[in-house]
């Protein structure tokens, strides 16, 4: 199996600190990934440094995205080819609906203007499997949204554009029991819909309850200091980070 995403020696800084120091990291098709660690670890640099968000600095190192180095790639080329992040705090777009917003991206992504009808009942479709209200896809993107409908309308986001990888960021923070099931629900629709790879960013493991992750990576000072499979999740559920911290 070719390899969709591989992370080659990535060293990464945020205005004058380097905040990731050499991370190596290979994804291929149809796996589940999951970042752990503590908070201030490096996870979210990592995802956005994946993503090609510009505020992050590539100092040395490589991001291979199907076989091709995409280390200079913008974040638009990068969303283009197939790559999708979500964010801890969903920004606020007054004046475009989720419906336009979504549909933009979905028309961009096929290359051609999709059939409104087709769109509304694939939408439609979505947001009834994310336990969503029907009149949020009529509202400006994430306006008014409880913390909780942000997040579900990123998962619905990344349902309708099937990207070749979905990166989540703290999909699950700050959400109630049933909106983190709901949003779990998503993501486990997302991976049965296709061969997509998952890459969740988590220090909490709410949202990996129904999933089967095939690797577990534990982050720590801006290091991978552990890989295992999904048995570490329940490590780190038994015992913290405390382990991983004292190397």
């Amino acid at each position: 199996m070719s390899e969709l995403l591989k992370v080659n020696d990535l060293h990464v800084s945020v205005e004058d600190g380097e905040i990731l120091h050499g991370i190596n990291l290979s994804v291929n098709p149809g796996e589940t990934h999951v970042i752990m660690g503590p908070n201030g670890a490096g996870k979210s640099t990592l995802g956005y440094s994946i993503m090609g968000n510009n505020h992050y600095q590539v100092n040395s190192g490589k991001i291979f995205f199907k076989g091709e180095d995409i280390t200079e790639l913008s974040a638009t080329d990068r969303a283009k080819s197939g790559i999708f992040l979500t964010f801890q705090n969903p920004i606020e777009i007054p004046g475009i609906s989720l419906s336009n917003f979504i549909k933009n991206a979905y028309d961009t992504k096929n290359g051609s203007r999709s059939k409104l009808w087709d769109f509304r009942k694939l939408l439609e479709k979505y947001m009834e499997k994310l336990n969503m209200d029907k009149s949020y896809a009529n509202r400006d993107l994430n306006v008014g949204f409880s913390g909780g409908e942000k997040k579900k309308a990123e998962i619905l986001q990344m349902l309708m554009l099937k990207p070749d990888l979905a990166i989540l960021d703290e999909t699950d923070s700050g959400l109630d029991v049933d909106a983190v099931r709901t949003v779990s629900d998503g993501v486990k629709a997302f991976h049965e819909n296709g061969d997509g790879a998952l890459v969740i960013i988590t220090h909490s493991t709410r949202i990996l309850e129904s999933l089967d992750v095939d690797y577990t990576h534990i982050l720590v000072n801006g290091k991978i200091v552990a890989t295992g499979d999904a048995s570490l999740v329940d490590e780190i559920n038994a015992n913290g980070f405390e382990k991983y911290l004292e190397d």
